[in-house]
């Protein structure tokens, strides 16, 4: 390095540690930075704690000064051009949320601001590339029937192997249901699968219908323990393996069958029909189809048990995606998912021939259950980027984190919402809820 590109990083590192001490002012969180010559500058007046974000290079700072967006943010932490060390994203997110940090950047001084990133404007720039994100029109706007699989795998075909390293033995992939904060995930997702089955009131000899049934955990389940005969769909054929291999292990392949299906091209005729977190896939435009798809398949006076994410109601309806972390998810997580809201969910179900018989928030269930995938990937991080690469690891704990934090703060929610065909003579329900917790 000659001496005018050493005087250059010397200006560089010290403007640095002159931002980060701005910030760290006015944030005051237990958070150290560690910069590109692995020295440390605290981001609050007492740092004690293990978090360390990490700056790779001065062209990290540059890169983000010239396109300040999360999208950018998002790419340069896939590579690993920024990170966190000694906790996960949630630890991190928890501080800022409780420290209302907006509030607090908004007395930051733009001249001491401007003059710590004046070494920075012209500066080279880290050009992070494309990572693992889809590649065709994420948002499913116009979505063709075809496209529907391709947003599933694109999802749920990483690797089984990679899903179990942070999910329980079921292999359940939604919102657990605890009967006590303290417990395990493995034990509210097994409680969950009890209390789907109850709300749906199984019997022996009746016919349930899974759409999405995922690995097949609740097929089998409720097949063993109320002695149903279950069918179940998917779109992701690593799933449908699993779920037929296990089936056969379980010796329960007289009583359920899984295929890879679209819900729209599913004919016969089912007592119960649950749909755990497939409702986020199939796009607020086919909200209609769908209901009356599911309507036609349920035979007169049957239930059908709806368990899909939301959002809060708004008094002008945007379509998701027009918030930058919105857009995030679906381009490198979910493509052509869309949440609906709790109150046009229920106003559609109406609508298309549905008596509404209980609607039930599980929104701090999902922060819980998120929180307990993340720090679980967390502890196999090695594992995992040996299976599916870093990038995809790095990607999934940011979304696992995001999400658990949204549920926390309640701009995500969660309903289980269940419905009879039947509108008109006696319910199909007992008086009260009280088989529900016998």
């Amino acid at each position: 390095m000659d001496a005018r590109a050493d005087s250059k990083s010397v200006k560089q590192l010290a403007a640095a540690r002159r931002l980060i001490a701005e910030i760290g002012e006015a944030l005051d969180i237990d958070v150290s930075v560690m910069l590109w010559d692995g020295s440390r500058v605290p981001l609050g007046r007492n740092v004690t704690g293990p978090l360390i974000f990490t700056i790779a290079g001065p062209g990290v700072v540059t890169s983000m000064l010239r396109r300040p967006t999360l999208d950018r943010l998002i790419r340069l932490y896939a590579k690993g051009r920024v990170g966190l060390e000694g906790g996960t994203l949630i630890d991190l997110g928890l501080q800022l949320q409780q420290k209302s940090t907006r509030n607090r950047l908004k007395g930051l001084s733009k001249r001491k601001l401007a003059a710590a990133l004046l070494p920075f404007l012209f500066a080279p720039a880290d050009r992070p590339g494309r990572s693992r994100d889809y590649a065709g029109d994420e948002t499913g706007r116009g979505r063709a029937p075809e496209e529907n699989r391709g947003f599933v795998q694109f999802h749920y075909d990483v690797s089984n192997e990679f899903y179990a390293l942070f999910l329980d033995p079921e292999m359940q992939y939604s919102c657990a249901y605890f009967t006590d904060w303290t417990g395990t995930v493995d034990q509210a997702q097994r409680d969950k699968l009890e209390m789907i089955c109850r709300k749906l009131r199984l019997k022996p000899g009746e016919r349930m219908l899974d759409i999405g049934c995922g690995w097949g955990g609740l097929v089998s389940y409720a097949a063993k323990n109320f002695g149903v005969t279950a069918h179940g769909i998917t779109m992701s054929e690593t799933q449908l393996a699993f779920a037929r291999d296990k089936i056969a292990a379980e010796g329960l392949s007289g009583k359920v069958t899984v295929e890879l299906r679209d819900y729209a091209l599913v004919e016969g005729q089912y007592d119960k029909i649950a749909s755990i977190g497939m409702y986020e896939h199939i796009g607020l435009a086919n909200i209609p189809v769908y209901l009356t798809k599911v309507r036609s398949l349920l035979a007169d006076g049957g239930l059908f048990l709806n368990h899909a994410i939301s959002r809060r109601a708004k008094r002008k309806q945007t379509r998701l995606g027009s918030r930058p972390e919105q857009r995030a998810i679906m381009r490198y997580i979910f493509p052509g998912g869309e949440l609906d809201d709790i109150g046009h969910t229920v106003q559609e179900m109406e609508i298309n021939g549905f008596e509404v018989q209980d609607v039930e928030n599980w929104r701090r269930h999902y922060a819980l259950t998120t929180r307990a995938w993340c720090e679980r990937l967390t502890g196999r991080r090695e594992e995992a980027e040996a299976m599916v690469g870093p990038e995809v690891v790095r990607l999934w704990l940011a979304y696992l984190a995001g999400v658990s934090l949204a549920f926390t703060r309640g701009t995500l929610r969660i309903y289980q919402t269940l419905v009879s065909k039947q509108a008109k003579g006696p319910s199909p329900l007992p008086p009260t809820r009280a088989d529900l917790y016998r």
